[in-house]
């Protein structure tokens, strides 16, 4: 009796031993955005597509709307491994290191073509900080332009001054400053309510956030004048990843690079919709007049002349880089 035992408890040892090496490998990926964004669409379309790759063996738990960590903490967190990967707004963080706010810079690349080759120019330089950061770059995805949603109309920067303008990178606190308005940090979390509670008059955004936040139940207008096209990153912590067998990190690089094209051809669609449906619910779309383009085109200018100012030699190599390939 204690011999068959002894060979059961050992075969169940045995088993639970080979059970426990092919366990799956559980990542937490932290978004700040809700479930209905086509980035988080996208960032889940991507954990399918891994988990199917690796037969199940690299599952990626996708937690939305700022669940896990807000905005600002996911950078962090995929840093210092309290999440294993995370999406984080690349401008956000321009502080820290100028380039990352690189496609923040006023009418540099307003088109989705032009953003792109800024994207190319850039990755180099992203992946050698990121890399340094202790993280990897997976891919990053581009929002659609940026544009000016407004109770009044905007004729010129003129119009824009004394008003409560939301930001949410350095960059717009600087627009903010240059054209006379009072720049309040805004989460997109915090958006609805800001503008319900009348703590913002005005902002720059894509126009898939205003679709998303209905800023047409609170604004009027939306002026679009495509200064911008930023990205969102999509990182993994470098030790997560380097533990994964070189098929499943092959199959990760894989999953990202189609998401990453996936992610930037629904974006162009998803700014063609956002705007049908900001005109949908009621909202004015007016183009430019030359004189507001004049005036943030100067505005532009002095922004991209302080960002070269402060980012350096290594500033100034993506910029030249990406210059080069228009």
């Amino acid at each position: 009796m204690k011999r068959r035992t002894f060979v059961t408890a050992t075969l169940a040892a045995g088993l639970g031993l080979a059970f426990n090496a092919h366990a799956a490998t559980q990542w937490d990926l932290a978004s700040a955005y809700p479930a209905f964004n086509f980035h988080t669409q996208n960032l889940e379309q991507f954990a399918k597509d891994v988990s199917g790759a690796t037969n199940g063996d690299v599952k990626i738990t996708v937690h939305s709307g700022a669940s896990l960590f807000k905005m600002p903490e996911i950078k962090r967190a995929v840093q210092g491994g309290q999440a294993q990967a995370g999406e984080f707004f690349m401008v956000s963080f321009q502080n820290e290191w100028q380039p990352f706010g690189l496609d923040g810079l006023p009418f540099l690349a307003s088109n989705y073509d032009d953003a792109w080759k800024l994207y190319q120019a850039q990755r180099p330089a992203l992946d050698k900080k990121l890399d340094q950061q202790g993280m990897k770059l997976l891919y990053a995805v581009a929002w659609p332009p940026q544009s000016i949603y407004s109770n009044k109309p905007i004729n010129s920067v003129d119009d824009l001054k004394g008003m409560k303008w939301r930001v949410y990178s350095p960059t717009t606190a600087r627009i903010g400053e240059l054209v006379g308005a009072q720049p309040v940090t805004i989460q997109e979390a915090e958006l609805t309510q800001a503008l319900a509670t009348g703590v913002i008059e005005g902002l720059i955004t894509s126009s898939a956030t205003g679709a998303d936040n209905k800023l047409y139940e609170h604004m009027k207008y939306f002026t679009n004048v495509q200064a911008w096209i930023p990205k969102n990153a999509v990182v993994v912590n470098k030790k997560a990843f380097s533990a994964l067998p070189k098929a499943e990190q092959d199959a990760v690089l894989k999953a990202a690079a189609q998401a990453e094209e996936r992610g930037w051809k629904t974006s162009r669609q998803v700014d063609a919709d956002s705007i049908a449906k900001l005109k949908a619910g009621g909202m004015q779309v007016v183009e430019p007049s030359a004189e507001l383009r004049a005036g943030l085109a100067k505005v532009g200018d002095t922004v991209i002349q302080e960002w070269t100012a402060k980012a350096g030699d290594e500033g100034k190599q993506v910029l030249d880089a990406y210059r080069a390939s228009k």
